[in-house]
């Protein structure tokens, strides 16, 4: 127990520690309150006190700013007053300079102009004699162009009909032998080259009952026969008649090839002209009968080339075949040579065929060239036409625009006048 004395009564009395404790408590609560709220107010006085400073120090920097923004104001003014009256002089020089110029300009233009006027009066004259010359030549080139064209035009008809007229006249057996003749000398014309030991001529063996129409035989220096082919020709009547295929002639071709020991059959076809798959070059049909061909007639020395090359090249390997059998060497060194061969018959066959086929197609290109000519002749008298028309528009106005003489004249004048 603690035993406290009033200081105002005098009075004495105790206290437990709890007690004790809680009034010393609130004295210390007391004195930090007074203690805080003093520094509060010193602080709030200091922050007064900087503010006003602060306020003081910024007005006198805005007033010093001030002061020199305006120094540089008028002296800013005063600059541009004075380029100001700079500039205005000049435009005033500038615009005398440009009256005396535009007079002085009006005064060369006008004595230009009675030049030139006396100038183009003679030119005119010229020109006008010069354009009824043009004229009269131009005229008389279109005049010529036309009758030429004209006679180019019946030249072409004249043809046209009659190939026509031959066509109408001939029948389908004479269609046949028109390109068996045509074959048949194609041959003849290369046959003294390279074909000494060949057998070509027409098949008119019918005692089995049915005959081809060519069979291509050859043999080597040694009477071995190497390569044979029969041939079928085959065209089509265009003025009339039942529309032939080519697959309608497939088992006959075939049957004769059989009949007359050929190793090869060929259709020389002009059936379905229009045919892609006919008109692609060498096209082999052996999927329907073997070692089967058809081509066109431009093909006909082609395939006798390729098919007889092949041969030689088999003949070779025959002979070596013959030579190893007699020599008993190994049969597997036999079938790799074979093998060689044929794989090498195979991609030359197939170069050959590519070249062939672009030489087809150029051919091609060729014939469609040739058609376009009618068209562009029969097109040619429109075009007569429309140039003379423009002849007809030509003028004086029109030949002296843009033309360079005249600027030579004006060029020669304004040196003249710098002189």
């Amino acid at each position: 127990m603690n035993e406290i004395k009033c200081p105002h009564c005098t009075k004495t009395f105790n206290l437990d520690d709890a007690g004790y404790a809680e009034i010393l408590k609130q004295v210390k609560n007391h004195e930090f309150e007074i203690e805080l709220e003093k520094r509060e107010k010193d602080l709030l006085r200091q922050r007064e006190e900087a503010l006003k400073l602060a306020a003081s120090q910024a007005n006198e920097k805005l007033q010093e700013a001030l002061r020199e923004k305006e120094l540089q104001a008028a002296e800013l003014r005063s600059k541009a007053e004075t380029a100001l009256a700079g500039l205005r002089a000049q435009i005033g020089n500038f615009e005398l300079q440009k009256s005396l110029a535009i007079k002085d300009a009006v005064t060369a233009l006008e004595q230009e102009k009675s030049k030139l006027a006396a100038e183009l009066s003679t030119e005119k004259k010229l020109k006008d004699m010069e354009l009824q010359s043009m004229k009269a030549t131009l005229e008389e080139k279109l005049r010529s162009e036309v009758e030429r064209k004209d006679d180019e035009l019946r030249l072409k008809d004249q043809a046209i009909q009659s190939l026509r007229d031959f066509k109408a006249r001939l029948s389908t057996k004479m269609l046949g032998e028109s390109l068996e003749q045509h074959c048949e000398i194609e041959f003849n014309k290369i046959r003294p080259t390279a074909f000494k030991n060949v057998y070509f001529e027409k098949d008119n063996d019918a005692s089995s009952g049915t005959k081809g129409d060519y069979i291509y035989r050859e043999s080597d220096d040694d009477g071995t026969e190497f390569i044979s082919i029969m041939f079928e020709m085959k065209n089509e009547q265009e003025d009339g008649g039942a529309k032939k295929k080519n697959e309608d002639f497939f088992k006959k071709l075939h049957d004769d090839r059989l009949k007359k020991g050929c190793e090869y059959a060929v259709l020389v076809s002009m059936l379905e002209p229009d045919n892609e798959f006919y008109n692609a070059g060498i096209v082999d049909v052996s999927y329907r009968y073997p070692k089967m061909y058809v081509v066109r007639p431009q093909a006909f020395i082609p395939i006798i080339t390729l098919l007889r090359n092949a041969a030689l090249n088999s003949l070779q390997y025959r002979t070596e075949l013959a030579m190893v059998k007699a020599q008993s060497i190994d049969v597997t060194d036999f079938e790799d040579r074979l093998n060689k061969f044929k794989d090498g018959f195979a991609k030359n066959y197939q170069l050959a065929s590519d070249k062939f086929n672009v030489a087809i197609k150029e051919i091609d290109k060729s014939i469609a060239a040739l058609m376009k000519v009618k068209e562009n002749l029969i097109g040619s008298e429109n075009n007569l036409r429309i140039a003379n028309g423009k002849a007809e528009e030509i003028t004086i106005k029109k030949l002296t625009h843009g033309n360079p003489t005249m600027k030579q004249k004006f060029d020669e004048l304004g040196k003249e006048q710098k002189n």
